[in-house]
C-alpha cells in the first residue's frame, strides 16, 4: 500500500516538474577585478610601457622598447591592452583578477574570437621619455 502511495505520489509531481520553463529572475553579473587591473588604468605612458613590458619579458618574449601603448577593452573578465614595439611586434597583453597577465602575439588574434589590438583609451604622458 505506502509502494502505491509513493508511486502515485511521485507520478502526479513529475508532470509538473518536467518541461516546464523555470522563471530566472534578473540575476546581477558578478565581475572580480583585481587591484593590479584597477591600478594598470591610473599608469601614465611610462609607467604602463614597464608594466606591460615586463608581462611580455616574464612570457618569455623580447620587447626592447614600447614606443606605443593602450587600453583595448574587456574580455571576459579580463583587460586587454596592447604594446606596440620597436622591433615591429605588436603584443597583446591579457591582465585578470589573479593578478595574471597573459601575452599573444597580436597578428595570432584574428579569427580566434579574441579583440583586435585596437587601442580604445590611451595613458597620460608620452612614450618618448623611454629614449
Amino acid at each position: 500500500m505506502r509502494r502505491k502511495l509513493c508511486a502515485a505520489l511521485l507520478a502526479g509531481l513529475m508532470p509538473a516538474g518536467c518541461n516546464q520553463p523555470q522563471q530566472q529572475a534578473n540575476q546581477p553579473v558578478i565581475k572580480v577585478r583585481s587591484a593590479e587591473q584597477e591600478r594598470l588604468h591610473q599608469l601614465d605612458a611610462i609607467n604602463l610601457a614597464i608594466g606591460l613590458k615586463h608581462a611580455i619579458y616574464d612570457a618569455g618574449y623580447i620587447c626592447k622598447r614600447i614606443d606605443k601603448a593602450g587600453f583595448v577593452g574587456e574580455y571576459k573578465n579580463l583587460d586587454m591592452w596592447t604594446a606596440h614595439c620597436t622591433e615591429g611586434r605588436d603584443w597583446a597583453i591579457f591582465a585578470g583578477p589573479d593578478g595574471g597577465a597573459q601575452v599573444r602575439d597580436c597578428k595570432d588574434l584574428p579569427g580566434t574570437g579574441l579583440p583586435d589590438c585596437v587601442i580604445t583609451k590611451r595613458p597620460k604622458g608620452s612614450f618618448n621619455e623611454l629614449k
